[in-house]
């Protein structure tokens, strides 16, 4: 894989708790990918669920449509970013992620991946048996995002000094409340002036409501929610954020031509969806 390095050294084996998630995600984008209107194509996808078998995350298929809007949602913000000149782009719990690979990345980009070192190992196999070439230099580091990630990130190459592009994609809601706050306090503590930040959050009354079968389905894999989050632009305020979009559900399938209008009790809730820049 052109462009790539690794910091994990564990052997291959395949997903388990929590991070069979990311095998879920692979269903969709592979779903995704094989529609005639795709919001994006990810040809890798396929590959990490035929590894895995879809099987062991068939709870997770009622999510697929979600997972369209919200990866196309992200690359937009990832591109949107690249193109106001931030060349280092941080995403964390990376999973099964392929943004590396698929995006068409400016020279210069450097891509930092963090996310477990087992499943990184995963990902990194399926990835060399499909000769994978990442379209920007890309750095994939094992962490686990509850700790103190920030030094085998300065380690690797990432400058804080930097404005940077942050992902959280697919992470808070499986955090507690207190851990989310610290990784904001750590990513804060990273950012420059001028840096982005965008992220996926569940609330409360979602959780109860039109995803109480999804959570259900979670909680048997081993990959619980543990929190919600029902101010998202008061909270990313309190850490030094401020948000630049945040669509609400029917403007965001509007935006991509996806599923119509969202029921009317619903029209006006938000995405779960949102991008922040710092500004000072």
């Amino acid at each position: 894989m052109t462009g790539s390095t690794t910091g994990s050294t564990a052997g291959s084996e395949l997903p388990t708790g929590v991070s069979l998630t990311a095998v879920g995600i692979a269903v969709g984008r592979a779903v995704e990918s094989d529609r005639a209107d795709a919001l994006f194509r990810d040809r890798h996808a396929r590959a990490f669920v035929d590894a895995c078998g879809a099987g062991a995350v068939a709870g997770m298929g009622a999510f697929s449509g979600y997972v369209a809007i919200r990866t196309r949602f992200f690359d937009d913000y990832l591109l949107g970013a690249a193109r106001r000149g931030r060349r280092q782009v941080v995403l964390l719990a990376a999973g099964l992620d392929t943004r590396a690979f698929r995006l068409p990345w400016p020279p210069g980009t450097h891509l930092f991946e963090l996310d477990l070192p087992a499943l990184l190992a995963f990902k990194e196999d399926v990835l060399a048996r499909e000769g994978a070439t990442a379209s920007c230099r890309r750095t994939a580091l094992a962490a686990d995002l509850r700790e103190d990630w920030a030094p085998a990130l300065r380690a690797a190459g990432f400058d804080p000094a930097v404005p940077t592009a942050w992902l959280a994609e697919g992470l808070l809601p499986y955090l507690s409340t207190a851990d989310n706050d610290l990784l904001a306090d750590r990513i804060g503590r990273l950012s420059a002036t001028g840096s982005e930040l965008a992220l996926d959050h569940l609330d409360s009354e979602t959780r109860r409501g039109s995803l109480a079968g999804t959570s259900d389905a979670l909680d048997a894999l081993g990959a619980s929610w543990l929190s919600t989050l029902d101010d998202p632009a008061g909270w990313l305020a309190g850490h030094g954020w401020t948000v630049r979009d945040a669509p609400a559900r029917t403007a965001l399938l509007q935006r991509y031509g996806r599923g119509g209008a969202a029921p009317a009790r619903e029209a006006d809730r938000p995405s779960g969806l949102a991008s922040a820049v710092r500004e000072a």
